[in-house]
């Protein structure tokens, strides 16, 4: 088995957009025996209102591949470039045996006879508790991860999922783009697969714990008034008053708390703690269980801090920025630990990168950067993924985050 044959390209008519990729593909698969029969397909949003004709076009062009897996993003990622707001596609044939893989949707379940270890997801974030299915989903597989994202389009928000073995009874027309829930491919523990979620963004202080609490409105941190930890972490020194308007010296705090994002951890237990038994959280690069949303208000009276997601007594809460030097340190930290990972003799096969729609280009310095420093990390393995509305990692839904995963060789000694 070698590397798997991909490809990408920009035009304004996706049907040369297409044909561009294809003539890459073929020059790949003259070079090898036989077609994958597994392909994963990932267009912007330009491309969207047109998906249907898009898919059908490429399982009549490439018919050996059989199972179809992808969706839209505002961006698409290749080895080594971006396609961002611009019309483009990539495509990766992953040349992975057929009984280990499954491609589900909402007509062709998972069912019986397919043992999961981990699965690639495409999700529609209007999906109705979609954190709870991504749960559920977790928890059906054997390793208890999922990687993938939620599709991002100003137009459709597409996924596509044609499954060669079934689909449920009275849906036998579903032609493979749909609109609606969940969708990806399910892999057997066999296939190696190792996968990092970086965050992107550096803590400012040290970690609270969240002592009290009111929906999404943080009370206390560390049974202090959140507003006044908030202010001092920031070392911003402020004055809310009842005057009419803010003052110049509310302006300036105000948009360094907008440039603030706070990570969040679930409840854990009250140790280690200090000789004065207060809990101490050191500040450090922020873990895979860490979920970052945004500060979307003060509430000066009850010296409150509210957030973009539901809180509760005992979560812990870290301050932290976004910015360019931290968002690449991260990166390549993820990038170090899956070579790591890897013994020196397994190959890189292949790729799938789902980074945030809102850290492409700039973000990292440049067109194309956030790639260009996966490829220099990695080497040039073939990569495919997109810039999503939400990540998803372990069976969380992240924001602001890259979750890279490899497909490597097995191990040495496996089976």
């Amino acid at each position: 088995m070698s590397t798997f044959p991909t490809g990408h390209a920009t035009h304004p008519q996706w049907q040369m957009a297409s044909a561009l990729v294809l003539a890459q593909l073929r020059a790949q698969l003259a070079q090898r025996e036989g077609v994958p029969a597994l392909g994963l397909l990932y267009i912007t949003d330009h491309y969207a209102p047109q998906a249907q004709a898009l898919l059908d076009w490429w399982t009549s062009e490439l018919p050996e591949v059989t199972d179809w897996s992808g969706t839209v993003g505002v961006g698409v990622a290749a080895s080594n470039a971006e396609y961002f707001d611009e019309p483009g596609l990539a495509v990766m044939l992953c040349d992975l045996p057929s009984h280990h893989f499954r491609v589900f949707s909402g007509v062709a379940p998972l069912g019986l006879g397919f043992e999961p270890h981990t699965a690639l997801v495409h999700a529609d974030g209007h999906t109705p508790e979609l954190s709870e299915l991504l749960i559920e989903l977790a928890e059906r597989t054997s390793a208890g991860y999922l990687f993938g994202g939620v599709a991002a389009s100003r137009t459709v928000p597409i996924q596509f999922a044609i499954a060669s073995d079934s689909t449920l009874k009275g849906q036998g027309a579903a032609r493979g783009a749909f609109e609606g829930g969940l969708s990806g491919v399910a892999f057997h523990e066999e296939v190696g697969l190792v996968s990092r979620v970086t965050q992107g963004c550096q803590p400012v202080a040290p970690r609270h714990q969240i002592t009290s609490a009111d929906g999404n409105l943080v009370l206390t941190l560390d049974d202090e008034p959140a507003l006044d930890v908030l202010l001092r972490d920031l070392k911003l020194k402020v004055t809310f008053s009842d005057s009419a308007g803010p003052t110049t010296e509310v302006q300036e705090a105000l948009s360094v708390v907008r440039s603030t994002l706070v990570g969040l951890t679930e409840p854990v237990e009250l140790d280690p703690t200090d000789l004065q038994g207060k809990r101490v959280l050191r500040t450090g690069q922020l873990g895979d269980d860490v979920l970052v949303r945004h500060i979307i208000g003060l509430d000066p009276a009850r010296r409150g801090v509210a957030m973009a997601h539901w809180v509760e007594e005992g979560m812990t809460l870290t301050f932290c920025q976004r910015h360019r030097n931290a968002a690449r340190a991260d990166l390549m930290r993820i990038c170090a630990e899956i070579r790591e990972e890897l013994e020196p003799d397994r190959t890189l096969w292949g790729a799938v990168y789902v980074s945030c729609s809102g850290r492409g280009g700039p973000h990292f310095g440049g067109d194309s950067a956030e790639l260009q420093i996966v490829r220099h990390a990695l080497g040039d393995v073939p990569l495919v993924g997109f810039f999503a509305g939400g990540e998803i990692a372990g069976h969380s839904l992240y924001g602001y985050t890259g979750v890279l995963t490899v497909f490597a060789s097995p191990e040495r000694g496996a089976s």
